[in-house]
């Protein structure tokens, strides 16, 4: 007779966020997604030498018919926990965002000219998706996570292309980044009495 592993209840996450593991690796969460954000400006600026590309820029929109050409997928939508959101979605879509985004900086760094901010940015991007998955692992009873990103196969036939990949690339990454900080944020105790600044 064949019998069937059962997973685990999930914990409470109310518990879990009580957790002083589970706190240390929001805190660490959170510092490395800062640092993620704020390397996104000198990454573009060593990386992007087409005067029309701006990091911050209302006309960045008026280019998705050419990430759409270039093959560039959108990064998942991230919601905050709630009644509607458990922490396990909420976990589950930053690290496939990050895994994602570490994917398509791959892709393109290669290309670069200048790749070693890349690199770096790269790298920070692997080391927060860790920190995710230590969180997703204590939220799950059995993680199913893969560890390293599923390459992108983006159309760039030539540099111009490149520039608008990496461009977009960061553009993204920059809003996901964001939303990461603000889905993270109420899952932090460290900082509970202290007002946001």
């Amino acid at each position: 007779m064949a019998t069937f592993a059962r997973s685990a209840p999930l914990p409470n996450s109310g518990t879990l966020v009580e957790d002083p593991k589970f706190q240390d690796t929001v805190e660490k969460s959170r510092s490395l997604t800062r640092k993620i954000l704020l390397a996104i400006p000198d990454t573009h600026k060593s990386c992007i030498h087409t005067e029309a590309l701006k990091l911050n820029s209302s006309e960045n929109g008026q280019l998705d018919t050419m990430a759409s050409t270039i093959g560039l997928p959108s990064a998942p939508v991230l919601r905050v926990v709630s009644e509607n959101s458990t922490l396990e979605d909420s976990l589950k879509g930053m690290y496939e965002g990050l895994q994602l985004h570490q994917a398509l900086l791959s892709a393109v760094s290669s290309r670069l000219g200048n790749k070693d901010k890349v690199n770096d940015l790269i790298a920070d991007i692997r080391d927060l998706a860790v920190q995710i998955n230590k969180m997703l692992k204590m939220a799950q009873a059995e993680a199913v996570v893969q560890s390293s990103p599923t390459p992108v196969a983006l159309r760039l036939p030539g540099d111009y292309e490149v520039q608008v990949a990496t461009h977009l690339t960061l553009v993204q990454l920059q809003a996901f980044g964001q939303d990461v900080i603000r889905c993270l944020r109420p899952l932090d105790r460290s900082n509970e009495d202290q007002p946001e600044s």
